[in-house]
């Protein structure tokens, strides 16, 4: 299986609170309507088998409804020959039923049945979210279009569609701003609606990924020669593995493209995706966004963001991004070493920085630049970017931090409550140096949080005795360890070993 990771322009000038906004809202209204919408398709489930066990049986019958009769005819004329050996099998199985209601002079009642099935489907239809708030092509409200991308079937379903929402709407709600950015979403997820129902008339469908092609798409227009980190998901030797890989949007969102269109073409909606509404979606993503930066709107919403930004913003740091927009990224590199030079604590300078050595393959700078930033992070007892650098550190395959950074980061863990997370840094810590002061301290600094806080007294003893064993002096912590070792055996039941 293949994922979009992450791209190589993760920060924005300022918080997206749009996109998060969205993120939001879709799973707040999931979380209150997935188990309605749960029950209500079981219900309506057994009716539908029905219904295509006797169109299947019996292709003579009519069906009175349009939107049922052109679902029954998507289902066949997927399916083929699969659908000729299902009215085979439901042939066989319905005819005990009706030898039983021609012998009982019941004769003739199998458009009546279809009839009554038909009207409890749409009967619970009528009375279910998705009938009220999904997009039925043969008759949209105009409110179906909105609610209908707020409605996902599944949790799978909605993890794709945010995922790939955060990825592709960042960026362009930071290069868009909060006006045209979120009109441009809603207008995306309408057109993909419509082409929808221009392809598979007769099927409804809910769901955002419409509105988030349409970002795909003004993402390959905007930034064509970003590339993207994939991570290939496969298991090997009944081990879960990933493989990462980087390719340019220019031509890893067309392949994606064509794939739909190929699944569309080949499947419909049969497959349960709606795939033409990605294309289209998609497409006028592409065409709109192009238009946007050719029409002055986005010149428009750069300049008022620079505006509201520019009090927080070095002069260099902004001319440096407009460069590294315009592909000039030894440009943009060279001002921004320019501005660390006057101001070497920049973290935006670094995290720029970070991005151009990102971008141009060079792994040990833009981890030297990872580097820093964490430390400036630590520095600043600023917990959230102190996380989030080293998250992005060791993404980028950073495998251990300087110790006293690494420690450092580690108490500032401790403090947010965070204790297993803490452990795990201390623990990774204490491993990556064991011949340093920091690493003693970070074994001793294990111990107490399990022995204290986490009530993992046989942990507490490992890593007391392992404090106890460094060949790091450690006189001004002797009695410390030495206590520490003493109550981890007296809970966990153990004689206490003599002092040396």
């Amino acid at each position: 299986m293949l994922l979009p990771l992450r791209h190589e322009n993760m920060e924005g000038r300022r918080w997206p609170v749009i996109t998060i906004g969205l993120i939001a809202l879709n799973v707040l209204i999931f979380l209150s309507t997935h188990w309605t919408m749960q029950e209500q398709a079981a219900r309506e489930m057994p009716v539908r088998e029905q219904i295509l066990s006797l169109a299947a049986t019996h292709p003579e019958l009519q069906i009175s409804d349009p939107d049922i009769e052109k679902w029954v005819r998507s289902v066949r004329e997927a399916n083929g020959k699969a659908w000729e050996r299902f009215a085979e099998r439901q042939a066989a199985r319905r005819a005990p039923m009706e030898s039983t209601r021609e012998a009982s002079g019941l004769s003739g009642g199998q458009q009546e049945e279809m009839d009554s099935l038909v009207q409890q489907l749409k009967e619970l239809q009528s009375n279910s979210l998705a009938g009220h708030y999904a997009f039925y092509p043969a008759h949209p409200t105009a409110a179906s279009y909105i609610t209908a991308n707020f409605l996902h079937a599944g949790f799978l379903h909605i993890i794709g569609n945010m995922w790939f929402l955060w990825l592709a709407g960042f960026i362009l709600e930071d290069t868009w701003g909060r006006v045209i950015y979120p009109i441009f979403y809603m207008i995306a997820g309408v057109a993909a609606l419509q082409v929808h129902a221009w392809m598979d008339p007769g099927v409804s469908v809910i769901g955002a990924s419409g509105a988030v092609a349409g970002l795909m798409g003004a993402f390959l227009s905007r930034f064509p020669t970003m590339k993207i980190e994939m991570g290939w998901i496969f298991w090997y030797f009944l081990r879960f593995r990933v493989y990462r890989f980087k390719a340019a949007a220019y031509w890893l969102l067309p392949a994606w493209l064509l794939m739909e269109i190929l699944y569309g073409s080949l499947f419909g909606a049969s497959s349960g995706v709606a795939h033409w509404a990605h294309v289209g979606g998609f497409v006028f993503g592409a065409v709109v966004g192009y238009g946007i930066r050719l029409s002055g709107l986005e010149h428009v919403a750069e300049k008022g963001i620079q505006e509201k930004i520019a009090w927080v913003s070095h002069p260099l740091l902004a001319t440096a991004n407009e460069q590294l927009e315009q592909g000039k990224v030894d440009e943009a590199a060279a001002n921004l070493k320019k501005l660390l030079a006057e101001k070497p604590d920049s973290v935006d300078a670094y995290r720029m920085l970070q991005q151009i050595h990102w971008r141009k393959g060079d792994s040990a700078a833009c981890l030297a630049a990872l580097q820093k930033l964490v430390e400036l992070a630590v520095k600043a007892k600023d917990t959230e970017e102190s996380l989030r650098a080293n998250e992005d550190f060791k993404s980028a395959g950073g495998e251990r931090l300087p110790a006293q950074v690494w420690l450092d980061l580690c108490r500032l863990i401790e403090d947010t409550q965070d204790l297993y997370r803490a452990v795990a840094e201390y623990e990774a810590l204490a491993a990556a140096y064991p011949n340093e002061k920091q690493g003693l301290l970070a074994n001793m600094a294990v111990g107490r949080m399990c022995l204290k806080r986490l009530n993992d007294p046989q942990k507490a003893l490992r890593f007391y005795q392992a404090a106890a064993a460094s060949p790091i002096p450690h006189l001004d912590w002797e009695s410390t360890i030495r206590s520490g070792i003493e109550q981890a055996q007296k809970k966990c039941g153990l004689q206490p070993t003599p002092a040396a």
